[in-house]
């Protein structure tokens, strides 16, 4: 079969290698139908996730059809169409009863990381009861990749930690796709402020379209004079930090009201200083999480009854074998206008 894989920093290969087989009675092979790229991959390109080594297939996220069950999936038969989860559950664990499944002794984010993913035409998925979701009849299966990862990472991580409320004004720091997941997921709550920050335009003005109250470009605006302007000077209820960079989550810091919350999900290869000496006495929580998935079940729900439509964040379409161009696309957001790629296995 053919994969992307990873060699070293800057180094990519749309290359062959062999198919997967069943190495545990738990394991499923899926044929991948279609596939996505991820911010994290971005990072894994340039060699900022050491556990990814020379020869590793790279991706998390995908929708397929079972190729082969090992002789304990229960849940699954060949033929079956799956949503691949990117965490991985045994469901037996310690963490896994406490549904932190991103923490699961023998899985949590293994896939494209320790084991081989899913920027391939097949790949092997451990634990496949507990990690692979039954896609139903009729539906949209490009909504559905945008399920693997992004809009549970910015419903959990973004909008349940940060404890959106009705009435809430919320700011998110942002507008790329997970920002924009966690702008869609937001409205669950019924905020009466959503404010949209980025340093791009183009995703500013998405970001309206998809519900976004205010925007505010920070290449060229001052956001602390913006937002204490929008809120009476008391800054925001909920601060969703979407980027990984320690400006912006010191911003966060400085939009932040008294009894707010600053829910972190941006992935941080870098030290931020926490402003303790203005934060101590605002009764600020401040969270971080990896995604655990468990709010799949319901988003899947969410998306099959037409209550959100996630399709709206795809901008761009490859064939599977045109992946070095879609990686090209995708790193090149500002110049290319793109948000989410699908890629196709025809």
């Amino acid at each position: 079969m053919k994969a992307l894989v990873y060699h070293s920093p800057g180094n990519k290969a749309w290359e062959e290698k062999p198919k997967p087989l069943i190495k545990e009675s738990t394991d499923a092979i899926v044929k991948i139908l279609k596939t996505t790229i991820c911010g994290t991959d971005l990072h894994i390109m340039k060699g900022d996730v050491p556990t990814v080594t020379d020869g590793r297939i790279i991706g998390h996220e995908g929708v397929g059809i079972i190729d082969e069950a090992g002789s304990a999936v229960s849940n699954f038969k060949k033929g079956d169409h799956v949503l691949i989860s990117c965490i991985t559950s045994c469901g037996k664990c310690e963490y896994c009863k406490k549904a932190m499944y991103s923490h699961c002794e023998k899985g949590g984010w293994i896939l494209g990381n320790l084991i081989d993913g899913t920027q391939a035409e097949y790949v092997r998925i451990p634990f496949a009861d507990n990690s692979l979701y039954h896609i139903p009849a009729n539906a949209n299966e490009e909504a559905l990749v945008m399920l693997s990862d992004i809009l549970p990472t910015a419903f959990e991580c973004g909008v349940l930690n940060g404890n959106v409320k009705p009435g809430d004004t919320v700011a998110i720091v942002g507008a790329g796709p997970i920002g924009l997941a966690a702008l869609i997921t937001a409205q669950f709550y019924a905020p009466a402020e959503i404010i949209m920050i980025d340093i791009n335009d183009n995703r500013l003005q998405v970001a309206k379209t998809f519900g976004a109250t205010q925007t505010i470009n920070s290449g060229n605006e001052n956001v602390i004079e913006k937002i204490m302007g929008f809120t009476e000077s008391k800054g925001v209820d909920v601060a969703i930090e979407a980027v990984g960079v320690p400006e912006t989550f010191e911003l966060c810091e400085k939009i932040i009201s008294s009894g707010g919350h600053i829910a972190n999900v941006g992935v941080h290869g870098k030290s931020v200083t926490l402003h303790l000496e203005t934060l101590w006495s605002k009764n600020v929580t401040i969270t971080t999480r990896l995604v655990d998935t468990a709010t799949t079940p319901t988003l899947l729900k969410m998306v099959t009854s037409k209550k959100i439509d996630p399709t709206k964040l795809i901008t761009h379409h490859f064939k599977l074998n045109d992946i070095v161009n879609a990686y090209d696309t995708f790193q090149n957001a500002a110049k290319e206008k793109s948000l989410k790629v699908i890629l196709t296995n025809d």
